[in-house]
């Protein structure tokens, strides 16, 4: 009776956005991109567009939702908005994380990319046009594949922090105590193997067309990078996401290096109360913040 319950709701969910939809105007680019599209299929075989597609769409995604943390570097105006204002970025960090970077895109990731191909056609994954499902079907699939992704990354997370583990792997990715957007993806390559795992699982779950492939790939990046850049930007649209953690939460993980272990949401830290530490953090702020304002 409750499955029932559960998937009427879910239906009645999706027909109320279908409705909503209906309303909408026209998006003025879904044409060019419908032309792009159907452009990609007739000059290309499945297997580039797995393989490279799935490539530039990784690399092109990251690079460029790294430029604004990296720019705010040489906006005084914006270091008000970083988290941790006693530890600026250097040129010779950034350089090494660059490094690092390309090692895992090229030696670590892009052998796995290759196994995109294979992976559409085991489980006969669409790429056409027609196949492809509605912007609403696609951000209600990312949010599950976040969710799952956030559990699998918190347990896994809290276990390479483990004492007799952590020298050895997770070590690498916490050489930098005050992290920048460009080091969300700086790791030892067991790490980018264990914690990317978690990456493919809602793939596996949800993934009805080749796309859910790339978006969902933008919003991981999008979030990781955002997680790591330092600062604690207003108006941030991610912000909007229910119990989205955000950069001081995972910053704070950085400084601290125990607790706050979860990914995307703070959920898993607040039940298992691995977020004490920084609630404890903020209070103490507020406390400061209060006396500093009274002193004036």
């Amino acid at each position: 009776m409750a499955v029932n319950d559960s998937v009427n709701i879910l239906n009645s969910a999706y027909l109320a956005v279908e409705y909503i939809d209906s309303f909408l105007p026209d998006n003025p680019l879904q044409q060019p991109f419908k032309n792009a599209w159907n452009y990609m299929l007739d000059n290309y075989t499945k297997f580039q567009i797995a393989t490279w597609g799935s490539l530039i769409v990784h690399e092109f995604s990251y690079f460029l939702l790294c430029v604004p943390g990296f720019v705010f570097q040489f906006i005084p105006y914006m270091q008000k908005y970083k988290i941790q204002q006693d530890k600026p970025e250097t040129w010779e960090k950034q350089w090494k994380c660059f490094k690092t970077l390309l090692f895992n895109h090229f030696c670590i990731q892009l052998p796995l990319i290759c196994g995109t191909y294979y992976f559409t056609e085991y489980f006969n994954i669409p790429y056409g046009w027609e196949e492809m499902p509605r912007w609403y079907v696609l951000v209600a699939q990312c949010f599950g594949c976040a969710v799952i992704e956030d559990a699998w990354h918190y347990f896994l997370h809290r276990l390479l922090h483990h004492k007799r583990i952590y020298k050895y792997i997770h070590k690498v990715h916490h050489e930098f105590v005050s992290p920048f957007g460009m080091q969300a993806e700086y790791a030892h390559p067991l790490e980018t193997l264990i914690l990317g795992a978690g990456f493919f699982i809602g793939i596996v779950v949800f993934c009805n067309h080749v796309v859910l492939l790339w978006a969902w790939v933008i919003c991981r990046l999008m979030e990781t990078i955002d997680v790591h850049s330092g600062y604690d930007v207003p108006l941030n649209p991610l912000h909007l996401v229910p119990f989205y953690a955000g950069a001081r939460f995972h910053d704070f993980h950085h400084m601290n290096f125990i607790g706050n272990y979860a990914s995307t949401f703070t959920w898993w830290d607040r039940i298992f109360g691995t977020d004490s530490q920084f609630i404890a953090f903020k209070e103490k702020e507020k406390k400061q913040q209060l006396m500093k304002k009274k002193a004036n």
